[in-house]
């Protein structure tokens, strides 16, 4: 069996995967709320004390946010260093991977099934060649993935920290407003992901006075405000949260086709990520892709490549548990994948 894992600032997800006719099959899944623990390898203990004997496990991966350099990573939004090596032998699994959490999505991509990616815009889909990811969630993540002519390699970025370059009057407006809160430099990030989301709406309420009715108000403190202002921006039931939404998946599809220049994605666009399947329906209003084709003298560059929205939440552990399979064959010659046909 496989272990895949999913480290975000916030939360941990850890599945347990085994090979049946050649493809990914999860067996086991758990989510933690990683504050609650001292370290990853106590939140591996107990997943597997719960879910498997020792021993069965062959090899595992983890993706992780951030960049990991000789098997180590240390977390910014916890107080967690994670080193594969020390893993490896505390966990008592001999292959053990820690990849960056974007590269483990592109891992995941071809794992994926027709129903799990929704089409955004079909564009040239016969092209091949480089493609492109980009995931809001808590964090901004970008990464290449990189055609050599027979498969694609999935390269990690730190991209999601690039400065935001703002495109309306708007925008303008709020980056003035984020660069005085932030005290200097603003990300991409401070903008698109849930990081952000609530600081776009916070510059419409301050700085254009929107209103923001008392009963919206009670709901934006008693619950997620970003959940809230997904849900009434997307049904229109609140002005300010609809406004809110407009700027930050304009801002999404502008970066998105940044991205795609910069790769040359001719290949396609994947949007993963969180947020991007909970407003699915903003996404398809034409704002992400007007944005995303608003390049100027390359626009017809951008509206022939392919944008899909990757609807599985698996994806980065499918990819995590397909990289940790694929490296352990390497190491050790023997394949669970080709063992299960």
């Amino acid at each position: 069996m496989i272990l895949a894992g999913d480290v975000g600032g916030t939360k941990v997800a850890l599945t347990l995967f085994e090979f049946q006719g050649g493809s990914l099959h999860h067996a086991a899944e758990q989510r933690y709320a990683a504050k609650d623990y001292s370290g990853l390898e106590a939140i591996v203990k107990e997943f597997l004390d719960g879910h498997a004997q020792e021993g069965m496990i062959s090899a595992a991966c983890f993706g992780v946010p951030g960049p990991v350099r000789h098997g180590v990573l240390r977390l910014t939004n916890l107080p967690w260093t994670l080193d594969s090596r020390k893993l490896s032998l505390d966990l008592g699994i001999d292959h053990v991977f820690l990849i960056n959490d974007l590269e483990a999505n592109g891992y995941g991509i071809p794992e994926l099934k027709a129903d799990q990616i929704f089409t955004l815009s079909a564009g040239d889909a016969s092209a091949a060649g480089n493609r492109a990811l980009i995931s809001a969630g808590t964090g901004l993540g970008e990464a290449f993935l990189v055609w050599n002519g027979k498969r694609h390699i999935p390269m990690a970025s730190e991209g999601g920290h690039c400065d935001f370059a703002p495109r309306t009057d708007d925008d303008i407006d709020l980056f003035r407003h984020l660069k005085t809160k932030l005290g200097g430099r603003v990300s991409y990030e401070r903008v698109i992901a849930g990081v952000g989301i609530k600081s776009v709406y916070d510059f419409l309420r301050d700085e254009r006075k929107m209103d923001e009715p008392a009963w919206l108000k009670e709901r934006m403190e008693a619950e997620d405000p970003n959940a809230v202002i997904g849900e009434l921006g997307e049904s229109g039931k609140s002005e300010i949260c609809a406004k809110t939404l407009d700027m930050v998946v304009g801002a999404y599809g502008a970066e998105a086709g940044n991205l795609a220049l910069k790769v040359l994605a001719t290949g396609g666009v994947y949007v993963g990520g969180g947020i991007a399947p909970k407003i699915l329906k903003k996404l398809q209003d034409g704002a992400f892709m007007k944005a995303f084709t608003d390049k100027g003298r390359l626009s017809d560059l951008l509206v022939q490549t392919p944008v899909r929205v990757i609807l599985e939440s698996r994806a980065a552990l499918m990819g995590a548990a397909a990289y940790a399979e694929a490296r352990a064959t390497e190491l050790s010659g023997h394949s669970e994948r080709a063992a299960s046909v």
